[in-house]
């Protein structure tokens, strides 16, 4: 399943670049030799791992991706190949918050970047990232292969369903006359090193580890798919290859990247791995009062993956969580964070080869 040469000087443009999983693709793929053209909104978070794993080689740019006309105009101009779409409004909580504003820049920015795609000639493959919650989940403990029904109670998750039905439309409508092939990915629960986003596990955890005191966590019971963040990049990079070589029709149109189901954990006892791994004997608490509702189980079966793609995980979850540990240590010490997380990066393709 390595990633050999396809990557080198293959332009590509990704959308959401300043962002955790962004930051980590981006980094990756100028390790693997790309031209990388990138668009999204200034870093969220201070700190932020984008700003950490510069200088970058691309042209980068900020701009929101609900302005069609701007979007445009940088894609034309950099003329890529492959599009991986990532930017989005990514929390449940904010989605209950802000709901118009969340359908406006994951479903409305979906439907500018694809308008965007159709005027720019050069681009043979998109793919666009969704997420683990984009099934209509009743609350059992199932896992969710591709073919279940989308769905989505809460703006975020529902959002991204919504994407997923834009992606099939314009794919059937537009782009595969134009010779496009379109697909979307679906990960699960995503952690690793330089992640400072609210209402996020691992973030919450180190915000509140530096505090000298215990996370407090909403739904301690809640089952979710963890993973390291390069797991599900790592089958973004294989998907996107596979679908440029393949040039038509005869991959699937969706994808789950999801842990190994011996991996999935409850939020507990996600933050007691991490409490060992920070040698600290009291990790959480419950949080007091009442929270907008999340699904008890979140469980994805990404066997299609590992038979169209030969794609894997490559780390379990002890690994997953030492690797995650290892990182913010390094950071605490004054690491040289671009350094450290190319190091990771590097060891992850030698377990992908």
């Amino acid at each position: 399943m390595g990633l050999n040469s396809f990557w080198q000087s293959r332009r590509v443009f990704v959308t959401g670049h300043t962002g955790f999983k962004g930051a980590w693709l981006s980094l990756w793929l100028e390790r693997l030799g790309a031209e990388v053209s990138a668009l999204a909104l200034a870093p969220a978070t201070s700190p932020s791992l984008y700003a950490m794993a510069g200088p970058w080689r691309g042209e980068h740019h900020i701009v929101d991706i609900r302005d069609g006309a701007a979007l445009s105009g940088v894609l034309q101009q950099a003329e890529p190949e492959i599009v991986i779409h990532m930017a989005a409004q990514a929390l449940v909580r904010p989605s209950y918050a802000d709901p118009a504003g969340t359908y406006a820049t994951n479903v409305m920015g979906t439907v500018n970047l694809l308008d965007a795609v159709r005027s720019t000639p050069s681009v043979r493959t998109v793919l666009v990232v969704t997420s683990d919650k984009v099934y209509a989940n009743d609350g059992r403990p199932k896992a969710f292969v591709e073919s279940d029904p989308l769905g989505g109670s809460d703006p975020y998750s529902n959002s991204k369903a919504c994407t997923e039905l834009v992606c099939q439309s314009y794919a059937k409508s537009f782009l595969r006359e134009q010779g496009v092939v379109l697909a979307t990915a679906r990960a699960g629960n995503v952690i690793g090193g330089g992640d400072w986003a609210e209402d996020r596990l691992v973030p919450d955890f180190i915000r509140a580890l530096e505090k000298g005191e215990p996370v407090m966590l909403r739904y301690p019971e809640a089952v979710r798919p963890w993973q390291h963040v390069l797991e599900p990049l790592g089958g973004y990079l294989t998907y996107a290859r596979a679908l440029t070589e393949a040039g038509d029709a005869t991959l699937p149109e969706a994808l789950n990247f999801g842990p190994d189901a011996q991996d999935f954990a409850t939020v507990a006892e996600l933050a007691d791995q991490l409490g060992r791994g920070f040698g600290l004997e009291r990790s959480w608490e419950q949080a007091p009062g009442s929270w907008a509702g999340e699904a008890p189980f979140l469980m994805l079966n990404s066997a299609r993956a590992g038979d169209v793609l030969g794609w894997r995980p490559c780390l379990d979850r002890g690994q997953t969580v030492d690797w995650t540990v290892s990182w913010y240590d390094a950071h605490r010490r004054g690491a040289d964070m671009r350094e450290f997380t190319l190091r990771q990066i590097a060891d992850y393709e030698e377990r992908m080869a």
